[in-house]
């Protein structure tokens, strides 16, 4: 342990040298000579020297930000008193751009709104820690809502405009909203619902009210002349709430189940921007392309985050519209763009336009870009610099790629790997529970054996917080005790990973998404990347179905199919040369279209369920006739066959 620390010194020194000093050859060669003469393996020096830079590179943002958090926290500051120190720096300077309407908000301009938004709140009678419900499509004023209602401690429920009925219902009662506004686009959702909620609840609207008949009978106010006749001053009002208490919840996207409610404190919402911010090269003079839902993490924090900490100007964009983006971008003199999920897949997929090569985009930050677009991605429209992260809005374990390594989502330290205390650890295929040693702790997997993300529970430091979700139940589900070492508690992130030698992590799957075939683990994440890639980055869906009478699952592909012909013995031909025949999909499911949540995340649940049992007749469903060497119709006698055990899989 004395040795490998010395040899950690050493680097880490000797890295800081590098960036310093010119002569850090001397100092690395030197360097070296001491961690050979100390006995380090060749190995451990190889991994050091390939990975101190980046390593340092990390730790400059994590200094950079766990010093100004420390600040905010002895200062108790707040999101909305850091946003009033950036109004007070260039209180004219353009912050929010409302892309479908062209309406611009200067720092001031924003800051009059939320005044707004804090008297009307006021008016209302509510206090610190009441909850409003927000159920608008992404807008400036959604943020001018959600940040003056936090001036007076108000806290909103940002929920996604794309829920109805009983999902809606559910997010609205787990917050224990007081009041929902919605855009009046969003009216009969609304009025599906409002005899279940509660008789007390109070509704406002915004926007064009143009069903005025069915807005009264449901006792709608109207936001919009409310906040016209509120004062845009600061209101006469001390909040008690400081660093660490809630500003707001965010919704989990629902694929494997009712959305949950995440809290999300005022020092979690700091951190994911400034980690942002640092990381991936982010100026003060930057104008954002902000194409995403603003009920998400990524859209609210990640991106309006840059305006309301930073000084950055956002466009907000309704939805995200592939056909636009890049005309968008040039339009606006974007220089950064943000992703999720499979919207650089979808771009790949748009014909070639002259704009994609005017804009003027440097970096591109996101979660979720596919390994295997990545290089099309990057060389296609000339983004210089991938800004990939991993991490869910409760989590405390988030990583970031701070050098772009192709399909890494981020790193953990070969040199250092106590500094930043995440780890994988083994868990069980099938049920995904943890695995622990003869001491009762979790086994740490080594690199290339894939594992389960946890992260160590410090509610001392707000690095390291779990703050869960409105109910104790589900907070519960997700920490494990006894997991680095005996007392301690961890948070349980539910995807499994896989880290190679050099610290890099690459995201497998969801935690339950890998089944096994014919004695072999499946990714379902990898197979959807090639099966997208040889049908040019089709929207596909990749997941196990039970066969009676047969170990494991079998594979299944829905495939969005919008009509015509698909040649099933050319793509089984590619098939066969491009996955090893275990991971061939048993069964195809061709559909007009296949189910994705708000933040382009493939949802599969429906599909599962639904199995390989013909639906309808705008779908066709194939089952792989190994004996005959290509894909067949499954009619109601073959899947009755099937499942009487009589057909060979």
């Amino acid at each position: 342990m004395h040795l490998m620390g010395s040899v950690i010194v050493c680097l880490s020194v000797l890295g800081g040298i590098k960036l310093l000093s010119p002569p850090w050859l001397f100092g690395l060669s030197l360097g070296l000579g001491l961690c050979m003469a100390w006995g380090a393996s060749w190995k451990f020096i190889h991994v050091a020297l390939c990975t101190i830079k980046r390593d340092l590179m990390c730790l400059v943002a994590i200094l950079r930000v766990r010093v100004s958090m420390n600040r905010n926290l002895r200062n108790r500051s707040t999101i909305p008193s850091l946003f009033a120190q950036m109004v007070t720096l260039h209180p004219d300077k353009s912050a929010l751009i409302c892309e479908a309407t062209g309406e611009v908000w200067s720092f001031r301009e924003l800051q009059k709104r939320c005044h707004a938004v804090a008297h009307w709140a006021l008016a209302q009678g509510w206090a610190e820690g009441d909850v409003v419900a927000l159920y608008l499509e992404s807008q400036p004023l959604v943020v001018a809502l959600w940040l003056g209602l936090a001036m007076v401690g108000v806290e909103a429920a940002l929920i996604n405009h794309n829920l109805r009925q009983h999902s809606l219902l559910h997010c609205v009662g787990l917050s224990g909203a007081r009041a929902i506004v919605f855009g009046t686009e969003l009216t009969e959702a609304v009025s599906e619902v409002r005899s279940s909620l509660q008789p007390t609840m109070l509704l406002f609207s915004s926007g064009e009210r143009q069903d005025e008949v069915k807005l009264c009978s449901l006792r709608v106010q109207s936001l919009d002349a409310l906040l016209a006749a509120s004062p845009k001053h600061p209101p006469n009002y001390t909040l008690r709430k400081g660093f660490n208490d809630r500003l707001f919840y965010i919704y989990t996207s629902g694929t494997t189940g009712l959305p949950k409610a995440a809290v999300v404190v005022q020092s979690r919402y700091f951190r994911i921007a400034a980690f942002g911010f640092h990381s991936f090269g982010l100026r003060h003079d930057d104008i954002i392309y902000n194409c995403l839902p603003l009920y998400h993490s990524a859209g609210t924090i990640m991106g309006v985050g840059q305006c309301l900490l930073f000084g950055l100007t956002v466009v907000v964009r309704r939805k995200f519209s592939a056909s636009h983006f890049w005309d968008d971008c040039v339009k606006h003199n974007c220089t950064v763009i943000q992703y999720i999920g499979e919207i650089c897949r979808y771009l790949l997929a748009q014909p070639v336009r002259p704009s994609e090569a005017h804009h003027r985009v440097r970096v591109a930050i996101g979660n979720g870009l596919r390994p295997s677009v990545w290089e099309e991605f990057v060389q296609r429209f000339r983004i210089r610099r991938v800004g990939e992260f991993y991490g869910a809005t409760e989590c405390n374990c988030s990583l970031i790629n701070i050098d772009g390594k192709v399909g890494a989502c981020g790193f953990n330290s070969r040199i250092l790997p106590g500094f930043y205390p995440i780890r994988l650890v083994r868990v069980q295929e099938e049920s995904g529970e943890l695995l622990r040693d003869s001491q009762g702790l979790c086994i740490p997997c080594l690199p290339g054996e894939p594992g389960m993300l946890v992260g160590r529970i410090d509610y001392t430091d707000p690095l390291r917080r779990f703050d869960g979700y409105a109910d104790k139940d589900s907070t519960n589900q997700k920490i494990a005790q006894d997991v680095f070492k005996k007392g301690d508690s961890a948070y349980i992130s539910g995807d499994v990973l896989v880290m190679d030698e050099y610290g890099y992590m690459y995201f497998r799957d969801r935690s339950g998404d890998t089944f096994r075939w014919r004695g072999e683990n499946v990714s379902t994440t990898e197979v959807e990347g090639v099966l997208s890639g040889l049908l040019a980055h089709t929207d596909v869906a990749v997941y196990g179905v039970s066969v009676p009478g047969v170990e494991g699952k079998a594979g299944m592909a829905a495939i969005a199919h919008a009509g015509g012909q698909f040649d099933l013995d050319a793509f089984l031909i590619t098939l066969q040369k491009a996955l090893p025949s275990y991971a061939r999909p048993v069964f195809l499911r061709l559909m007009p279209s296949v189910d994705a949540t708000g933040t382009f995340k493939i949802q599969k649940m429906r599909l599962q369920r639904e199995g390989y049992k013909p639906q309808n007749s705008s779908e066709k469903i194939y089952f792989l006739n190994s004996r005959a060497g290509c894909y067949e119709a499954v009619t109601d006698e073959l899947h009755n066959a099937i499942m009487e055990g009589k057909v060979c899989l």
